[in-house]
């Protein structure tokens, strides 16, 4: 359904001086994405996994076509990302930022309407069946009883659940998510754990989450790619990937990974930074 093909990117300035030939091994990579190449199957639970400064966001930036890669495409359902217009990519996705600030003050249920401007006509207004359409969503998120809220008045953990509304009323069947968890206290974090495995199960929504968090990608995604100094050093099957090694690897520390003996799921336990 979304294909990566080795996407490149780098950022900040060459040094100063002739470009000089030089052996793959000596060479010092600027910060960025250097031949990324994935495949996210529809119906998936797709974490991608790294350290900050890894290159995560800019990666779900140029799958969802705000950033334009230096090399490299990303196709959906085969079709290259450049050649569909901004309302038809929005229409196949949504997008979930780490953090979201509005000029105005609006409330809940504006900010879920928002999310009906890929499908209204140029100079066109939401009509009933786009209120209705945002009402389901809040509903399906649990925010509908907050319909009539300023969002600034809400907490860290509701204003997310808003926004997935938001994304959730634009119809898309593919959901971008930045660190989706990023700054929620752990009662927040595990509703929107819950939530994301919910509208994955119950609409078939095609998730694709960044997060620097382990045990949040593990609990939920069912399919991970590692990535570290913007390379995939390792992608497949959650439990497959997320391994001792891959961990020391990535994140420089020892840790143990089993099974949690209540939910079954995945687990990380951090031990100590690798010596």
């Amino acid at each position: 359904m979304l294909q990566a093909d080795n996407l490149t990117l780098e950022y900040g300035p060459r040094p100063p001086g002739p470009v000089r030939a030089e052996p793959v091994e000596a060479r010092t990579e600027r910060p960025g994405l250097h031949g990324v190449s994935l495949e996210i199957r529809k119906g998936s639970l797709f974490g991608i996994l790294g350290p900050n400064g890894s290159g995560k966001t800019t990666l779900l930036r140029i799958l969802a076509g705000i950033l334009m890669p230096a090399s490299g495409r990303v196709l959906v359902d085969g079709v290259d990302l450049r050649r569909l217009s901004r309302r038809a990519v929005a229409r196949r996705m949504a997008v979930v930022p780490q953090e979201t600030h509005l000029a105005f003050d609006y409330s809940v249920l504006e900010i879920a309407l928002m999310g009906r401007y890929p499908h209204l006509g140029d100079f066109s207004l939401e009509g009933p069946r786009d209120v209705q359409i945002a009402r389901e969503a809040l509903a399906a998120t649990g925010t509908l009883d907050l319909a009539r809220r300023s969002f600034s008045t809400l907490s860290g953990g509701e204003k997310q659940r808003v926004i997935i509304a938001s994304a959730l009323a634009q119809a898309a069947d593919l959901m971008l998510l930045d660190e989706p968890t990023a700054s929620l206290d752990l009662g927040y974090q595990i509703e929107i754990a819950s939530l994301v495995r919910q509208l994955n199960r119950e609409r078939g929504v095609t998730m694709v989450i960044a997060t620097h968090d382990l045990n949040f990608a593990a609990g939920v995604c069912t399919e991970l790619a590692l990535l570290c100094k913007g390379r995939v050093v390792a992608s497949g099957a959650a439990e497959s990937v997320l391994t001792r090694e891959a961990i020391g690897a990535l994140y420089g520390i020892e840790a143990d990974v089993g099974r949690h003996p209540v939910t079954g799921r995945l687990v990380v336990v951090p031990i100590r930074k690798a010596s």
